[in-house]
């Protein structure tokens, strides 16, 4: 399914857009990022905590990270001061991308067992699945982030990995 050149490729893609979406963030007000947009986790804020919160909890089981202490309901209010969660977020990036460099395709091709909280049973499955998810997850909130920010007037640049992967190579 994945190879680790995927896994590395979207780590640093991921890190990459996290930077651009943070920085668009940042030129608003507290106000303003925390405003109801009608969006999954509500605001600006709400969804970039939620994001971060799900990457603590898929590390904490690829990685062992400490899972986030909220609970998933509490996500988007998962650390409330912007520049903390700006903080954690480049630290998680920079922490993902090294965990990407060293995956190999022995780990990729195993299987994860782990209880989940959402589905309330153990439940195991192909780790290459999961990384994909994960990334997924990232991406899919990550748009969501994107649209909320676009409509309050702030540019992010290209999102499309074609596009941005080979501007951060050059």
């Amino acid at each position: 399914m994945i190879a680790p050149a995927f896994v590395r490729t979207m780590a640093a893609y991921n890190a990459e857009m996290n930077r651009r979406l943070y920085g668009a963030a940042e030129r608003l007000s507290d106000s303003e990022r925390r405003a109801p947009r009608g969006a999954f986790w509500d605001s600006i804020h709400g969804t970039l905590a939620h994001i971060l919160w799900g990457d603590h909890q898929w590390m904490s089981r690829f990685d062992n990270w400490p899972a986030a202490p909220t609970p998933i309901d509490q996500s988007d209010r998962f650390i409330e001061a912007f520049g903390a969660l700006r903080a954690a977020r480049e630290k998680a990036d920079t922490a993902i991308v090294s965990w990407a460099a060293a995956l190999d395709d022995a780990w990729l091709g195993g299987d994860m067992v782990w209880f989940s909280s959402a589905a309330e049973r153990e439940v195991r499955r192909p780790r290459q699945l999961l990384v994909t998810h994960f990334f997924n997850h990232q991406t899919h909130h990550r748009g969501q982030a994107h649209a909320l920010l676009t409509a309050a007037g702030q540019e992010t640049g290209d999102t499309d990995l074609f596009l941005v992967v080979p501007e951060m190579i050059s």
